[in-house]
């Protein structure tokens, strides 16, 4: 038996290491891929906790993130997140007598691995070129991408879930329920206000649904999401702000008067949660480019260079990839702008009201909108 399970596993690492041996290229270029995501995921992340005090500074008419520095240099306010950092992880990490101890250490683990995991369905730009290699910035390429998207950030919930009936706080248990009411309300919505973008283009998947946007109505008009459904853009930009559970809908985590799902947490398992929120605005804002506004398609660029009529530039393929990727950029960072700008703009709506305006307006006209865009799509 000992002898058999021996030459089974040589067996498996004799077919592991052929199979690195044949595709090591493809498996280099996935690590590359992923280190460049995720680092900039969470560079950029850090750099949105600074432009919320700043935004929220300049609304309110005070000092805004000036005072953490080294011998008198402030570079900015770029001295905070560290500030952040250090003293999150200084605190007292507290668990309740209680607890279940497993399952609320487990709670902020699944709210950042739902957060992070769906980025790798999502591209982050259409190619870079390095020397004579293409690589295509997509981590895993399918054809149900935006499906399994859904799914997997739809596991926050849990987390969600977890983090209040397992730090045995009676408080925390209604600040979950309340936070479940509010996100499965608007998942729902998530899903359907994009279906029309998907009716409209029928990609094969977000790549291509991108590649479908890169046309010109007459010549001077992009081809975006956006232009053709900008009810389903408002649909999803209002659902993604729930689910962002930010205000106006922060009654999940309005932490300043209300008891929220994550009361007991304390330290790194607090920042966790925290930090999650703001990958979420990465991960909407990512998605709201690549449905609405076109990815990282640039108006007039072509493979070739800018076109506009008769006019033609021609570019370097390796300056229209960075073109391409600097627009992917630019787009992403100015609708988390937006979304953060947004948090300080409008009052908070009252629990009732966000379920109300869920099930009575926004989920019965995104399903009106799918009906009429099928209708005219069946006419023309």
């Amino acid at each position: 038996m000992n002898e058999y399970i021996k030459e089974l596993i040589l067996k498996n690492l004799g077919e592991l290491k052929n199979y690195f041996l044949l595709n090591y290229q493809v498996i280099i270029e996935f690590i590359i891929k992923m280190f460049i995501l995720y680092f900039g995921i969470f560079s950029f992340a850090a750099l949105l906790t600074i432009l919320e005090r700043k935004i929220s500074a300049l609304i309110q008419d005070r000092v805004g993130p000036e005072k953490a520095n080294i011998w008198k240099f402030r570079l900015w306010g770029l001295f905070h997140p560290i500030a952040d950092g250090i003293k999150i992880i200084m605190k007292e990490d507290f668990i309740p007598k209680n607890a279940n101890k497993f399952m609320f250490s487990l709670a902020p683990i699944i709210t950042v691995f739902s957060s992070l995991i769906v980025f790798a369905f999502i591209p982050f730009g259409n190619y870079i070129q390095i020397l004579d290699h293409k690589i295509k910035l997509i981590l895993i390429e399918t054809d149900i991408a935006i499906f399994l998207i859904i799914a997997l950030s739809s596991l926050a919930i849990y987390g969600v879930f977890m983090g209040g009936v397992f730090s045995a706080n009676s408080w925390g248990i209604l600040g979950s329920m309340r936070a479940i009411a509010q996100l499965i309300s608007y998942e729902v919505i998530t899903l359907i206000s994009l279906l029309p973008i998907i009716l409209i283009y029928t990609p094969s998947t977000l790549h291509d649904l991108v590649e479908k946007q890169s046309d010109m109505f007459f010549g001077i008009i992009p081809n975006w999401g956006i232009i053709l459904q900008p009810f389903a853009f408002i649909f999803f930009f209002t659902a993604a702000l729930c689910e962002n559970k930010r205000i106006p809908f922060d009654v999940v985590e309005g932490e300043s008067e209300i008891i929220g799902y994550f009361t007991e947490y304390s330290s790194m398992r607090f920042g966790a949660f925290m930090f999650a929120e703001y990958i979420e605005i990465i991960f909407f804002s990512m998605l709201i480019t690549i449905f609405f506004l076109g990815g990282w398609n640039v108006p007039f660029l072509k493979d070739y260079g800018f076109k506009i009529f008769n006019f033609v530039l021609e570019i370097d393929s390796k300056i229209v990839y960075l073109l391409e990727l600097i627009s992917f950029i630019i787009k992403v960072f100015l609708v988390s702008f937006i979304i953060i700008f947004t948090r300080w703009t409008l009052p908070r709506f009252r629990f009732d009201q966000i379920l109300r305006l869920s099930w009575e307006y926004i989920l019965p006209l995104s399903i009106a909108n799918i009906i009429f865009t099928a209708i005219l799509i069946r006419i023309i």
